[in-house]
């Protein structure tokens, strides 16, 4: 017989047994009731479905561990990956890992659409004659920063479905939330005030426990509103970063013509892309809360107040807003006027470290430190004076407005909240109480009059608080207008180099200004032609440029190496300049190959430059290493462009190909111009210009890299003032003829006009030549006459003093004579050298002639 167990069961768990035996006695007779066919299916049901979702876990598992080792790689190689529908998949590093980051392109189409309100503005929003506003524009509080504001919106915003709008609206739940608990708390304050005048101790605690239950969740509602403010904040900045990259950052060299030929921002477009950006977004998001939200609340407290206090009291609080909102807007310094002045301040004082950073080492060579402290310093001396002048208007704004927000409004609280008191048929529901109150029992009726007058207070002061906020929001919009002028006015610049959207209504067009371009640009040419281009430097809009060359035509096809030379400051990298796109095409055609790089034409700049990123990106800049898997090549062919350019010890020396350093600083002179034609012997165009790209390197090595080019199929086009290059090239385009200097001829390398010029040359080093001993000769002669002295009329020998002509001495001019000999003989060998590449270059010309073919060539 079974021993009953003697320990008892409470009701829950008597509950929790009933009811699994109930239902699982139903399972059962389910189970029973169905066939065979039935309970198998729903065990392979079962089992298939365990099984796919562990192999569900598992891929899932795979998937993740591999974009681990897939970020990890592109962290490391710098690199990213290509999407099909044309964004881009970045992995940042993060913590211990990496994380996933995915970057759209903004369409042509949103910049079009939005072309409209930074470029065609309404003309009521006060921005003048309906064009961009320029830098200096007077920021304010009227029509035109609402255009503003509301545009910038537009790009921050784009659609209701966005990440920033459920941010927004999430925002807005929690500052509802914050103004509900608001009321909770003030008629809670009440009762426990209540509780503890009329002693009762069991409802005080009560009370206390309910305070502290509801402040614990106040306490996360406000953390919330703070952490979801911070969250709009990045993510405004984040749409308007990557608006203004792509804006930026093109095929159409905004970020060239921003700085040198529109002029609309000024030398600080980094200031207003990164400071006053960043201060923008912040401000937008606070105002989500600092004006959004006092609104709503004065709008609740109010009611509330009038219930409580009557319509006299809400009458007397409408008047005090209106009252108060009109004499701080009177006596209010312009704040956004002076913070715009204060950020193009900021941004000259940091342009100016910016400029000795990047020019650290001339000023060091010039000795030019004290020079620099003095530009520094004025210019310090310049924002600090501007700055205490703010401080000192917000002292007494602050003055003023801390009395009347804090005790004025106070006292006029007080006031308000005695009504119900004194006046009790004007004092709403606390008025109908005292009067129903009047013959109740005095204790009780004290300890209500005590609970209202704490509720209402309590309701006054957070009402004080969203009114003082309300007052307060108008500094700080002054401030957003400011901040809001300098990023409209940059995207409105931005807006007009893309479009090229310089002429004006009723406005003359000057000479060779932007707004006088009527030359046209073709890409797809297979070569570089220019007919009847004028060569003109640009000057910042809407000033016009300076003429270099009136008329420029020729046309270089392929195998054509042509040499640019000329005086300094002719106009030689000018015409890059042109090809390129840097500069406009003011009148005439500019036809080039339409792709940059591969098969198309590449420019190497007088300057060479290095990005940041490792060694493999140096090579292939501007690809990235996405992109030179896409063309299929790996590191051996980089390895092989290396050697060519005779820099193959590179990666042994450095640590790899993955290897990150300042490069600038590593590479010297000559390995840097090596470094770049290594880029071109990588990307192999058809055509490439060569800015002075080998002046630091050896005229040996320099023969050589040359030739390299040439056997790659690359027709060059170097710009230099060196001589020894022409043997390299086929032409040569001569700038700098004529008595002015803005005449210029395309020369063919060794024809008999410079045939005959090279052997005068050597005529002239050949009697040089003939005269070295002639004049050793007589050096010697002029020496021994120097040794004699005449002494009481008789001539006598003496020997040179030793201070006079010492032994130093003398090996140090028979060095001269030595070196000045050798150097005329190499003048010598080098001239011949050329006559007889002359010859070679005439016979080749003569075989081209007499076969008739017609070949590439030149034609002016």
């Amino acid at each position: 017989m079974a021993v009953q167990s003697t320990l008892r069961h409470s009701a829950a768990e008597e509950a929790i047994a009933t009811f699994v035996e109930k239902y699982g006695e139903l399972i059962r007779t389910k189970l029973r009731s169905t066939s065979k066919t039935t309970r198998l299916l729903c065990t392979l049901a079962l089992a298939t479905s365990i099984i796919l979702a562990g192999e569900g876990t598992r891929r899932k598992w795979k998937r993740k561990r591999e974009e681990r080792e897939t970020g990890r790689k592109l962290v490391r190689t710098n690199s990213w990956l290509h999407n099909k529908d044309g964004s881009r998949t970045i992995y940042v590093p993060y913590k211990d890992g990496t994380s996933k980051v995915v970057i759209s392109s903004t369409k042509p189409l949103t910049f079009e659409a939005h072309r409209r309100l930074f470029l065609n503005p309404p003309r009521v929003s006060g921005l003048g004659d309906g064009h961009v506003p320029a830098a200096q524009t007077k920021p304010g509080l009227n029509l035109a920063f609402l255009h503003q504001f509301l545009s910038l919106m537009s790009i921050m915003i784009p659609r209701w479905t966005s990440k920033e709008a459920g941010l927004l609206v999430s925002h807005g739940a929690f500052l509802m939330l914050r103004t509900y608990l608001s009321l909770v708390v003030a008629r809670l304050d009440g009762e426990i005030v209540r509780d503890l005048v009329a002693g009762n101790g069991k409802a005080f605690l009560l009370g206390l426990a309910k305070w502290c239950g509801l402040g614990g969740f106040a306490s996360y509602t406000n953390a919330m509103i703070k952490y979801l403010e911070s969250k709009v904040s990045i993510a405004f900045r984040t749409r308007l970063t990557r608006y203004i990259h792509d804006l930026y950052l093109n095929d159409n060299l905004n970020y060239y013509k921003l700085h040198n030929l529109d002029g609309g921002v000024g030398q600080g477009a980094d200031q207003f892309m990164t400071q006053d950006l960043t201060q923008f977004c912040a401000a937008a998001a606070n105002l989500y809360s600092s004006l959004g939200k006092p609104f709503v609340d004065i709008c609740v407290f109010n009611y509330q107040l009038y219930r409580s206090l009557g319509p006299l009291a809400l009458t007397g609080l409408l008047s005090n807003y209106f009252l108060t909102a009109s004499i701080l807007r009177k006596l209010s310094p312009p704040f956004g006027k002076l913070k715009a002045v204060e950020g193009r301040k900021e941004g000259d004082f940091r342009s100016l470290h910016a400029r000795l950073i990047a020019n650290a080492e001339e000023v060091a060579f010039y000795g030019g430190a004290e020079m620099e402290k003095t530009f520094l310093n004025k210019e310090f001396k310049s924002l600090k004076n501007w700055m205490e002048g703010i401080y000192m208007l917000k002292i007494r704004y602050n003055i003023l407005e801390d009395f009347i927000l804090k005790y004025s409004w106070s006292a006029y609280g007080y006031l308000l909240s005695s009504l119900p008191v004194f006046l009790p048929a004007w004092g709403g529901l606390g008025g109908a109480t005292e009067v129903a109150g009047a013959t109740a029992v005095k204790g009780g009726r004290e300890r209500e009059r005590m609970k209202d007058f704490i509720t209402n207070k309590r309701l006054m002061l957070s009402l004080a608080d969203a009114g003082g906020r309300m007052m307060y929001s108008i500094k700080d919009l002054s401030e957003l207008a400011g901040y809001t002028s300098r990023v409209y006015t940059l995207i409105s610049t931005l807006h007009r180099a893309h479009a090229n959207a310089y002429y004006v209504r009723g406005r003359e067009n000057e000479l060779y200004s932007l707004s006088d371009v009527q030359g046209t640009i073709q890409k797809g040419f297979d070569g570089v032609r220019l007919e009847n281009v004028p060569i003109v430097a640009p000057g910042l809009w809407p000033q016009g440029g300076e003429e270099l060359l009136e008329s420029l035509s020729l046309i270089v096809r392929r195998g054509d190496h042509l040499l640019i030379s000329g005086p300094n400051g002719i106009g030689k990298s000018a015409i890059a300049r042109v090809i390129a796109g840097l500069w406009p095409v003011y009148r005439g055609l500019v036809s080039r190959p339409k792709n940059n790089g591969e098969d198309g034409i590449m420019f190497l700049p007088q300057r060479p430059y290095l990005s940041i990123g490792t060694l493999r990106d140096q090579v292939i800049y501007p690809d990235g290493e996405a992109d030179m898997r896409e063309k299929r090549k790996n590191e051996y062919d980089l390895k092989r462009a290396l050697e060519q350019a005779k820099l193959g010890y590179l990666p042994d020396r450095e640590g790899g190909w993955d290897t990150r350093k300042e490069w600038k600083d590593v590479l010297s002179g000559g390995e840097k111009q090596r470094l770049a034609i290594a880029r071109l012997l990588y990307h192999e165009p058809q055509y490439a210009f060569i800015d002075e790209g080998t002046s630091a390197v050896s005229s040996d090595v320099e023969g050589l890299l040359y030739e390299t080019c040439k056997e790659k199929g690359i027709t060059l086009i170097t710009i230099s003032t060196r001589a020894s290059l022409k043997k390299y090239h086929t032409y040569n385009l001569v700038l700098g003829l004529g008595e002015r200097g803005d005449e210029w001829e395309v020369q063919r390398i060794g024809t008999e006009r410079e045939k005959m010029a090279v052997e005068k040359e050597l005529h002239d080093l050949r009697e040089r030549l003939a005269q070295v001993e002639k004049w050793k000769k007589r050096r010697e002669e002029i020496e021994t006459e120097l040794n004699k002295v005449w002494v009481g009329g008789q001539e006598e020998e003496l020997g040179a003093p030793a201070y006079v002509v010492g032994e130093e001495q003398q090996k140090e001019e028979e060095q001269d004579r030595q070196t000045e000999a050798e150097e005329t003989q190499d003048e010598y060998q080098e001239a011949q050298s050329r006559v007889m590449s002359d010859d070679e270059g005439d016979e080749t010309e003569t075989e081209e002639q007499r076969t008739g073919t017609e070949g590439s060539g030149i034609v002016v």
